[in-house]
């Protein structure tokens, strides 16, 4: 599973204004209703269920907040950078700017396929340099870009 193949250029959002977890959520969910046809308090119910059962801030001011969702087909991304970084509860205790959301399918092969993306995402939001770069980034395409080039599996 490729970033590009889960991550559409109208899901990403390089300036957005949230002033906490919630409303950074939220803005996840309105993205979610307007791209894949999803019931915005749906999703936004999904993730901060999820969020309730621990903080999906995984360092280095990256958040990936996840949920399965009924009514979604496949596995889709969201991807937003925050104007100004929020607590997100991360285990280091920074601020979060940089979020790639993860929503699957509540039903069928998703869970396995669920693991495999949240698993590529971390890895390459791991990169210190990549995390740079979607800072400077002004544009839905070249964060796309940057992601897309960065998702693609090195042969050995």
């Amino acid at each position: 599973m490729l970033i590009s193949e889960i991550l559409d250029r109208a899901a990403i959002t390089p300036r957005v204004s949230a002033p906490n977890k919630r409303q950074a959520l939220a803005v996840i969910a309105d993205i979610a209703a307007r791209n894949f046809g999803l019931d915005a308090d749906e999703v936004v119910e999904a993730l901060v269920e999820r969020e309730q059962a621990g903080s999906t801030g995984v360092g280095h001011g990256v958040a990936v907040p996840h949920a399965r969702i009924e009514g979604l087909t496949r596995m889709r991304g969201i991807f937003l950078r925050l104007e100004h970084p929020i607590d997100f509860g991360a285990v280091d205790d920074q601020p979060v700017d940089l979020i790639f959301a993860l929503l699957s399918p509540a039903q069928g092969q998703g869970g396995a396929e669920h693991l495999r993306s949240l698993a590529r995402v971390s890895r390459v939001l791991r990169q210190g340099d990549l995390r740079e770069q979607l800072r400077q980034a002004r544009t839905a395409d070249a964060i796309h870009v940057l992601l897309a080039q960065e998702a693609r599996p090195t042969a050995a």
